[in-house]
């Protein structure tokens, strides 16, 4: 994987999945999705990075993960192994994945 480089207009996609999860299960879902991304995602063709952020609060979790086209995250979510991890994490939270691309991206003048 590469280091995760938010830019505009570079052409890449972001896979952003947002769980709604319980406190006490938010450590769970980490374990299985950095699992998951370690064991098989990182590998596939096209992806840059996957990043997972926890809520302070324990009641979110936000996958997000940067891939080369649409194609590379159609082919990886319709991998078996993937879609194990997939219907792992689904158990625990409730998802909400979507595809994206960079708007605009703002920085502090130096």
């Amino acid at each position: 994987m590469s280091e995760t480089v938010i830019r505009e207009n570079d052409g890449t996609y972001a896979m952003i999945n947002v769980f709604d999860v319980e406190p006490e299960k938010q450590q769970e879902l980490a374990e299985v999705l950095s699992e998951g991304a370690e064991k098989f995602i990182r590998h596939r063709p096209g992806c840059i990075s996957v990043n997972i952020l926890t809520s302070l609060d324990g009641k979110r979790l936000v996958y997000y993960a940067q891939w080369v086209s649409k194609a590379d995250i159609k082919a990886t979510m319709g991998d078996p192994d993937v879609q194990v991890y997939r219907d792992r994490a689904a158990a625990l939270a409730k998802p909400d994945p979507h595809a994206y691309t960079v708007f605009a991206v703002h920085h502090p003048e130096n």
